[in-house]
């Protein structure tokens, strides 16, 4: 049997009128979406969810809600590349070393070679690494990127990204 604390404890995903995973709620902001009548019960499984009680009321509460109500989202743009957000992007550390001790900017196919002030041309590196590197390309170098630099995406389409591909590793 689960305690009433542990029941609070749990969160909800909230999708959107158009079936969009977009967050995660606590019990406590899913059950007034519910009671409200802006949320709805979204079955993917029917065995899934609580029944919290209160003096006059028992909610079902499932794992996944879809709002009734269409909601504006907010227009997103991808930041342009400076040098806060791209040490965001890459956790503050070296993309060839690891290292997070004195961290510049580095354009992965060198500007003077054509490259641009991208996102997918522009990581994180230490100066150690920076200046080893210097005016040449990672091939003649024989470095290797730790990640691939990419352009940070709107965090609905993250979540969504990470819950589906959860749902799928739960299926399997």
């Amino acid at each position: 049997m689960t305690s009433a604390t542990q029941v609070l404890e749990q969160s909800v995903v909230v999708f959107s009128h158009n079936y969009l995973p977009l967050c995660r709620v606590n019990i406590k902001r899913a059950i007034v979406l519910l009671v409200t009548n802006k949320a709805e019960p979204l079955e993917i499984n029917t065995v899934s969810g609580w029944q919290v009680h209160s003096p006059s009321l028992v909610v079902y509460v499932p794992k996944q809600i879809r709002l009734k109500i269409t909601s504006c989202e907010r227009i997103w743009k991808v930041s342009p590349v400076n040098r806060r957000e791209v040490l965001r992007r890459d956790r503050y550390s070296c993309q060839y070393c690891g290292s997070s001790k004195n961290l510049t900017l580095d354009h992965v196919i060198p500007r003077s070679r054509g490259g641009q002030h991208t996102w997918d041309n522009v990581v994180a590196a230490c100066e150690r690494c920076n200046s080893s590197k210097g005016d040449r390309t990672l091939k003649e170098i024989g470095m290797h990127l730790r990640t691939t630099p990419k352009a940070p995406v709107h965090p609905v389409i993250a979540f969504a990204e990470q819950f589906w591909l959860d749902l799928q590793i739960n299926l399997e």
